[in-house]
């Protein structure tokens, strides 16, 4: 008798590992771009979004929201249900090979069986330059990509922030229909082959310090501070002392020793902290 209960023990264990072995814990986005927020409401703020092919893990579920770890920055927050993919792990690590970035504010990729705006910053998961592939479907995509490699030319780190110019600014966005300081800095080195946490603050702890404004060179990023000497605010330095960053709307301002001076104004917005050399 013993003996068939430590049996039907042990039997259990294992049913209970191959559960878990085969339950699903990762998911991809495969919409244009979707809210991540802070409480699993509608209400709730949006904290960052996830833009078509990145993907996250799920620590989480409650009714119809995941709570998800996202892959690329470790950012956390509350995502629909419906607006993700669950994946099983070999499918989330097949997504996470030979991916493309697109490039263009807005190009549709197409299938067989469905087509779907692919924004600027998006991945292309197992991308060959003009196909990419997402589980079993298979997508074209004819628009401006570069894969995820280090592209450290300044034309092109500068080419690819321009494309921003005027989006509106938008709390937590990431995409050029509505993008946050950080999430601005982070989408253009992203474009580069460079990984930046999402948060003005946590970004600014990479690179090396610039020790004067002076030896500041196309694309430094540049923090600013509020009074009590929290930085709230980043953006990407241009040639000639200008800055371009998320502020109303990606713009183009004047930086110098004190901050960024907004020449509409007349006054300066944003004081600056520190300069620092991620490239």
């Amino acid at each position: 008798m013993l003996k068939k209960w430590v049996t039907q023990f042990w039997d259990s264990l294992v049913i209970n590992e191959i559960r878990q072995n085969f339950k699903m814990h990762s998911a991809i986005c495969l919409l244009s771009v979707v809210p991540i927020r802070a409480s699993f409401t509608h209400k709730s703020e949006q904290v960052s979004q996830m833009l078509f092919g990145e993907t996250c893990q799920i620590i989480e579920r409650k009714m119809e929201w995941f709570k998800v770890r996202t892959d690329y920055d470790d950012y956390e927050g509350w995502v629909q249900r419906v607006q993700l993919k669950e994946l099983a792990k070999k499918d989330h690590d097949a997504c996470l090979q030979q991916v493309g970035i697109a490039l263009e504010i807005a190009s549709n990729a197409t299938s067989t069986e469905s087509s779907i705006p692919i924004l600027l910053g998006s991945s292309l998961p197992q991308f060959d330059g003009i196909n990419f592939k997402v589980l079993k479907e298979k997508f074209i995509y004819n628009g401006q990509s570069v894969q995820n490699e280090q592209q450290l030319n300044s034309a092109f780190i500068e080419k690819i922030a321009l494309k921003f110019l005027n989006a509106p600014y938008m709390w937590g966005g990431r995409s050029p229909f509505g993008i946050d300081c950080s999430g601005f800095t982070q989408i253009i080195f992203k474009c580069i082959g460079i990984q930046l946490k999402r948060d003005a603050y946590q970004q600014a702890e990479a690179g090396v310090v610039v020790d004067f404004i002076q030896s500041a060179e196309l694309g430094d990023l540049a923090f600013f501070h509020n009074d009590e000497g929290k930085i709230i605010h980043v953006g990407m330095v241009l040639k000639d002392q200008k800055i371009i960053h998320a502020s109303g709307r990606v713009r183009i301002d004047t930086l110098d020793h004190y901050g960024i001076f907004d020449a509409e104004k007349k006054k300066y917005s944003h004081q600056l902290k520190i300069i620092k050399r991620v490239l």
